[in-house]
């Protein structure tokens, strides 16, 4: 696919900050529709981890009839590497680091340094400030919040986090980028949580509880969300896939933001402390074969 047959309104040259899971599928949207990606990793090994990773997500999505481009060609216009210099053609970068804030800010402020003046930074932060971020920036009418989910394939979602000083027309493209990726944006203004973490980590620490104060179990708690409320996967499944120390760790700023109500229950506490992270460790609320 030539840049020519890059699907409308997307920019054709994309980078992302991070390889695992999340910034992996991130690239994979973006290669999919036709972008040349850039993934940017801490070192040589976690850079050739996510080029497996794009390059497996790739031949899947032909397998099952995603795309039809070829695979060789797919694959010829993804790049990694371990250099921030590397990024400074890139249109949009996405950043895709762990969920920690001065890691985020690091990491920002080094892309944005190298990036030129009319290029758009986002974060993949599923609860951090967009505006606090911003504040840390030179350009913050250049900056959003690109939420994906998790797996980024499946997911039809993207949510678009708007800081105080994103600049209007940044907001429209952005939507028109979530569009052309073939997912749907639900663009909330900046605020703990967004829309979508805080009300999926508060029903999630309510079907915690239950199951600490032992209501149900974990299972028949998930069973009630899907068959009674037609979620697609329960509370708690979604946590084990999410990572339990991830929710965790939003939890934890929501309640210092919100209040007790986002107060993390001491069965998730003393899961994430035995290594029960969901199914990256094989076991969480749910057990997971490997």
């Amino acid at each position: 696919m030539s840049e020519s047959q890059l699907t409308p309104a997307l920019p054709a040259r994309v980078g992302v900050l991070g390889g695992g899971r999340m910034g992996a599928g991130i690239a994979h949207a973006f290669l999919v529709k036709g972008a040349d990606v850039l993934v940017v990793e801490r070192d040589e090994q976690a850079a050739e981890a996510a080029r497996e990773r794009v390059e497996s997500a790739a031949a899947k999505s032909i397998e099952r009839g995603a795309t039809d481009t070829n695979l060789d060609e797919m694959v010829s216009r993804l790049a990694v590497g371990v250099d921030y210099d590397a990024l400074k053609d890139r249109q949009l970068v996405v950043e895709a680091v762990p969920e920690d804030w001065d890691l985020k800010v690091t990491a920002l402020r080094g892309i944005e340094e190298r990036l030129a003046e009319d290029a758009c930074l986002a974060s993949n932060t599923s609860s951090l400030s967009v505006n606090g971020l911003a504040k840390e920036l030179r350009r913050p009418g250049n900056f959003l919040g690109l939420h994906f989910f998790n797996p980024v394939p499946a997911s039809t979602l993207i949510e678009v986090v708007l800081g105080e000083h994103t600049s209007p027309g940044l907001a429209v493209e952005a939507k028109r980028w979530v569009e052309a990726l073939g997912k749907t944006a639900v663009v909330v203004n900046d605020a703990p949580g967004f829309a979508s973490s805080r009300l999926g980590v508060a029903i999630a620490l309510e079907a915690m509880r239950m199951v600490e104060e032992g209501v149900a179990s974990a299972e028949d708690i998930d069973n009630a969300m899907v068959l009674g409320y037609r979620h697609p996967t329960g509370p708690l499944r979604t946590t084990d896939i999410v990572g339990l120390d991830v929710r965790l760790g939003i939890a934890e700023y929501l309640h210092s933001t919100l209040g007790d109500r986002f107060a993390p229950p001491q069965i998730l506490r003393d899961k994430v402390a035995r290594g029960e992270l969901g199914r990256k460790t094989g076991k969480g609320f749910f057990d997971w074969p490997s």
